[in-house]
């Protein structure tokens, strides 16, 4: 009988290396705030058919009641809508520091009534497994946006069209720059103003496409995304802060990646 492994030998070093340079994540800071959180990103890459379905029971009835359970709340699930081929599922797990993601395997198989849920998943023979693959990134969350920020529709399951967006950055210098905009010279404040409202910023610890950093928007649906990103586009903010020499996009952003996601119906973002 095997076991799917939540974390991969290579994921689990980056966590101990991240954890070395920020040891005190989640703890108080010296202002008495939360330090930023950390988040485990996960896509799973699906084939049409059943297992979508058999993903979707895994998820709500085993792993994120055992996820809530271990302190990792909320935990979002997301559905590709357009930008990235499809079936693929995204799953997003908050952690207050990297302690908790780096021993997530060992917990949830440590937790009994995950494994009982879990069983058809987790038991699922190599002539019909449940996913294709994984792929899985650890994000440090921006100190502007430290936590994930759930919308106010969530509550209502009101509609909610989610906008993930990826910075990849030719170099380490310019990738830090591009985070500098946002995080220290207004970006997210601009964001904010004209209606572009953030569910998460966070920079790429450990995966794939590096030196990157991904955000999350949440829009009622497309109509209101473009009003937003034309408010965005024409601020006299923006238009200053995006002529700052040495921060052009041209200067600082190799690529950005566009994905449109909706809510699975057992996500809590």
């Amino acid at each position: 009988m095997q076991r799917r492994s939540f974390l991969t030998s290579v994921l689990g070093g980056a966590l101990a290396g991240a954890a070395a340079s920020r040891s005190g994540a989640g703890q108080e800071t010296g202002t008495g705030l939360r330090a930023p959180e950390y988040y485990m990103w996960r896509q799973y890459i699906l084939r049409a058919g059943t297992q979508p379905q058999r993903l979707a029971a895994f998820l709500q009835q085993a792993a994120i009641p055992a996820l809530n359970r271990a302190g990792h709340a909320p935990v979002g699930v997301f559905e590709v809508v357009a930008g990235i081929p499809s079936p693929s599922v995204f799953l997003l797990i908050p952690s207050a520091s990297l302690d908790p993601l780096a021993r997530i395997e060992f917990t949830l198989r440590g937790d009994r009534e995950f494994m009982q849920a879990g069983a058809p998943y987790l038991d699922a023979p190599a002539t019909d497994p449940v996913y294709v693959r994984q792929e899985v990134s650890l994000l440090a969350a921006f100190a502007k946006v430290p936590r994930v920020e759930v919308p106010a529709a969530t509550a209502a399951k009101g509609p909610r069209l989610f906008e993930l967006r990826t910075y990849e950055s030719a170099s380490e210098r310019a990738h830090f720059l591009k985070i500098e905009m946002f995080d220290e010279l207004g970006e997210i404040e601009i964001f904010r103003t004209v209606g572009l409202t953030p569910v998460f910023f966070g920079r790429t610890v450990a995966g794939t496409r590096m030196p990157s950093f991904s955000y999350m928007l949440v829009h009622g649906d497309m109509t209101a995304r473009e009003k937003s990103w034309n408010s965005f586009r024409t601020s006299p903010d923006w238009k200053k802060l995006s002529a700052t020499p040495g921060y052009s996009d041209a200067e600082i952003v190799s690529n950005i990646t566009t994905v449109f996601l909706r809510p699975a119906a057992s996500s809590q973002i």
